[in-house]
């Protein structure tokens, strides 16, 4: 399925042009049971698309077999929402809209700010993302009914052999230097001048509400530190699984429109008030106050670490994933036992040229599996002060090498599943076609003369 969405919204970035408003008279082209799709629809994609690959500087020229491939992919996505619809798969307006805060927070990042984001499409961003959020939600939709599907085909170990036979010998690829490497991280902890200050500073924000009739969305605009604070602090319906403990205890115990005490977690104090909250799910306003990233104690998350690799070191029958699991600052990697994994393919055997340039300048350090870097400071997506250290254990290490059945089994065998997945997918489409009413009142593209 072509992301539309993705692509009209970078392309307005680059540009700043807005699609055109459809009139009432446009031409209907195509009817998927009671879902209509206009020519000026298809006209409109194709001339972004072109728009995009010019931008890129890639020469493709307006052909009819073009528009007619963006035609069948929009009838694809009307089948797939109608088969939803049979299968009762829905998607709640919450996770729309965490999506939709996710994407924007991405396009923001790339804009430069809010306000570049907002120059760029002439709208603002509550506007935007009223403007694409019924686009939004039928793209994740159709990727659930999608996945459902693909999470049913599997293949074997004798289809991985027969895609490895395929190959002529004199065609196999040489597969890089690949690691598996884990790691045991620590955040260093504030100095207690520090979380006193910014304790302090969160309570004075709390007093402002309940005392001095301040708005909280107003405060998180103006001093919270985490993402939600252009939207005034607000997070739409979400488990209380979905949060940190602390942060989900003190907001469950209020009553709607209630604001707690101050909150801490580990990314800092929350003052939290609760707007709803319907079972196990709610909806709060918050402020995040963090702690200077200048004034956290370094040296002790150094020594902590130091403390971990001697023991591994010194006591063989320790196991780095038992202590990483135990001693781990790290949520996204503690509960595998540290083991890092590649962002692109989820594997475990990452090329040494796709690492992060600071895990790569710690592997080449090391020659053998086995081996336990010192402490090294890195930048983790989850530390809220952007600032953490943590020892690195070279699991494994295969050369460069001749593509060889037993020793790249994992990633044969991965892409063996997407052929198939690609193949499988595509029968099942062409067929669920059939399950539905489709009238082209156009010719088709071998009518229309391929």
């Amino acid at each position: 399925m072509r992301n539309f969405f993705l692509l009209a919204i970078t392309l307005l970035i680059v540009t700043g042009t807005t699609s055109q408003a459809q009139t009432t008279a446009d031409q209907i082209i195509v009817l998927v049971n009671n879902n209509a799709i206009l020519k000026s629809d298809i006209d409109q994609a194709v001339a972004d698309y072109l728009r995009q690959a010019q931008f890129n500087q890639q020469n493709i020229p307006f052909s009819k077999e073009l528009w007619y491939s963006f035609l069948e992919a929009e009838i694809d996505k009307y089948v797939l929402l109608e088969q939803a619809r049979v299968d009762s798969i829905t998607v709640s307006d919450d996770m729309v809209e965490r999506q939709m805060d996710n994407r924007i927070n991405q396009l923001v990042q790339r804009a430069g700010s809010e306000q570049a984001l907002e120059q760029a499409f002439g709208k603002s961003i509550i506007q935007l993302k009223e403007d694409f959020r019924a686009t939004f939600k039928e793209q994740m939709v159709t990727e659930q009914v999608q996945q459902l599907k693909l999470s049913e085909i599997k293949v074997t170990r004798p289809e991985v052999k027969e895609f490895f036979d395929s190959i002529p010998q004199d065609s196999l690829p040489t597969i890089p230097e690949q690691v598996s490497v884990s790691h045991i991280v620590k955040l260093p902890p504030p100095k207690t001048d520090a979380k006193q200050a910014a304790f302090e500073f969160a309570e004075s924000l709390r007093d402002s509400i309940i005392n001095h009739g301040k708005s909280i969305e107003e405060l998180a605009r103006r001093h919270s530190t985490d993402g939600a604070a252009s939207r005034g602090g607000l997070l739409p319906m979400m488990g209380l699984n979905e949060l940190v403990s602390e942060y989900s205890a003190a907001a469950s115990a209020l009553q709607p429109g209630q604001i707690s005490e101050v909150v801490e977690t580990q990314f800092g104090f929350h003052i939290i008030r609760l707007n709803k909250r319907i079972g196990d799910r709610i909806e709060t306003n918050h402020i995040l106050i963090n702690i200077d990233a200048e004034q956290l104690d370094d040296q002790k998350a150094i020594d902590e670490l130091n403390a971990i690799r001697d023991s591994l070191i010194n006591n063989p029958d320790l196991s780095f994933s038992a202590m990483a699991m135990e001693h781990s600052d790290d949520p996204s990697t503690a509960s595998s036992g540290g083991k890092i994994v590649d962002p692109q393919t989820g594997e475990r055997l990452i090329p040494l040229t796709r690492l992060d340039p600071a895990l790569y300048r710690v592997v080449l350090l090391m020659d053998e599996e086995g081996t336990i870097s010192e402490p090294r400071p890195f930048n983790p997506n989850n530390a809220n002060s952007g600032k953490a250290y943590r020892i690195v254990r070279l699991d494994k290490q295969i050369p460069e090498h001749v593509a060889d059945f037993e020793l790249d089994y994992d990633r044969l065998k991965s892409i063996t599943l997407q052929q198939k997945q690609q193949f499988e997918f595509t029968k099942w489409l062409k067929e669920l076609r059939d399950s539905f009413y489709i009238e082209y009142r156009i010719p088709t593209f071998e009518e229309a003369g391929s």
